[in-house]
């Protein structure tokens, strides 16, 4: 019995420090480091007439529906028109999303009748590239005016070679669960983010809005699932930081259903379990302490061991009270019941179209879990290749 209530506690331990403990741990960390040494000052924006030349890179897949929108978006920046090259690299796209981009005069366009995924059209864009400095964002998401500027600013920081922006999450309309959740699940991820660059660095940028310093860049694998990540964990493994910062954000909707949601989730959690592979070595705390407590905290747990010892802690907490173990257990297993009844519930309001917020987290924490096993069957079969099915957004 006593192997039993180790493992158990074990796996309770691990699901609590992966959602919830390491945000406690690191926000005491960060309370001594401020308190002993104050908070880190921000560099100030060079004037006007000294902002360096920045490519914004959009590398898009049959985007026709979007793409004036996002050109609007575009035209709003503050940035000098003349030290900002906008390209579109548009591989394999067979709309009509080239004839429309040829009518605006400052697009680059970039394009190539083969599609072979993300990371393979990003390598094609920065082949054309001039600049030091290259903006990456999505095609669906939108930009706040001072993005550019904020970006170029956080360069300014120490050894920072790659910045990441906030990603934020919008309903269409009201009652959209798939795109509530998510956005839930941002806010709580910018927050960890935003520690975790204050620390040291960010544990990887998210393709909506990140940027990289050319003379530090290393190509991602052209079959990498998660190539904004891998691009700028090879910046990290390089001895250079991720920087975040909230006041340059990517908006976009969230996904139109959690059917669709369902599809980025296992992508996600597939990539995240490649990446974790080939990034193996950052695990090394004799060699990165730093970048090994954060990486393995922030993001390998929640990719691999976790989503197993939150599933473990069922049959283990039914033996436990089956041999009688104490009443604890007892208690734990009632939350456990009460806990999936939940998320029961939440699942039964969303597929009727009706939310309940005290419902929905049991019911979209189990979601995000459930998805990292299917990520390990995605996986299998997209090995070779970088392509994957789009999201239908909201």
């Amino acid at each position: 019995m006593l192997i039993l209530k180790i493992a158990f506690w074990c796996c309770l331990a691990l699901v609590f420090y992966t959602y919830i403990g390491y945000g406690i741990v690191l926000y005491l960390i960060l309370r001594v480091k401020r308190l002993l040494w104050g908070k880190p000052e921000e560099p100030t924006l060079p004037a006007s007439d000294q902002l360096p030349c920045v490519t914004l890179m959009i590398c898009a897949y049959n985007e026709e529906e979007v793409i004036e929108e996002k050109m609007q978006n575009i035209r709003q920046l503050d940035y000098p028109r003349e030290k900002l090259c906008v390209m579109w690299v548009t591989d394999g796209s067979n709309d009509r999303s080239n004839e429309l981009l040829r009518k605006y005069d400052e697009v680059k366009l970039v394009f190539s009748p083969e599609r072979k995924g993300k990371a393979a059209a990003m390598q094609h864009g920065l082949r054309e590239n001039k600049a030091e400095y290259v903006v990456f964002t999505d095609a669906n998401t939108m930009l706040n005016p001072e993005a550019i500027k904020e970006i170029v600013r956080q360069f300014k920081k120490p050894n920072v070679s790659c910045v990441s922006g906030e990603k934020r999450v919008a309903a269409r309309h009201e009652g959209q669960t798939a795109a509530e959740g998510e956005g839930l699940y941002w806010r709580y991820e910018s927050t960890l983010k935003h520690w975790d660059s204050e620390l040291y660095s960010a544990m990887g940028a998210a393709g909506e809005l990140f940027a990289v310093r050319m003379s530090h860049y290393r190509e991602a694998p052209s079959n990498a699932l998660l190539d904004d990540f891998m691009m700028s964990m090879l910046i990290l493994s390089d001895g250079h930081r991720i920087a975040y910062t909230k006041e340059a954000y990517a908006q976009e909707y969230g996904s139109a259903n959690m059917a669709e949601e369902a599809k980025r989730k296992r992508r996600i959690a597939a990539g995240g379990l490649q990446s974790i592979w080939w990034m193996k070595s950052l695990m090394n705390p004799f060699r990165h302490p730093k970048i090994c407590f954060q990486f393995v905290s922030h993001r390998v747990l929640r990719w691999s061991i976790t989503p197993f010892a939150l599933v473990a802690l069922i049959p283990l907490n039914v033996t436990l009270v089956w041999l009688k173990a104490g009443v604890i257990y007892d208690i734990i297993w009632c939350l456990q019941i009460l806990f999936y009844l939940a998320a029961a519930a939440g699942y039964i309001l969303a597929m009727k179209g009706k939310k309940s917020k005290l419902l929905y987290v049991p019911y979209y924490f189990l979601f995000m879990n459930m998805n990292v096993f299917r990520g390990i069957g995605y996986l299998r079969t997209h090995k070779t290749s970088g392509t994957w099915e789009k999201a239908r957004r909201g």
